[in-house]
């Protein structure tokens, strides 16, 4: 069970890491976004989804 969650972990955030490459952010938002989901997998993922660049404005 634990493997599959994890394997979900790491295809989102691979998803995250592509989408934030892709994004019109400057080079440094882009490494900071990418150094956040990897340090913090799920909450990085997460935080990137709702604010980061190109992501959901609340």
């Amino acid at each position: 069970m634990y493997s599959i969650l994890g394997l979900l972990i790491l295809i989102l955030d691979i998803f995250a890491i592509i989408k934030i490459v892709q994004s019109s952010a400057s080079g440094t938002e882009k490494i900071l976004w990418i150094l956040a989901v990897l340090i913090f997998p799920v909450v990085g993922m997460i935080v990137w989804f709702f604010a980061g660049p190109g992501g959901k404005r609340i």
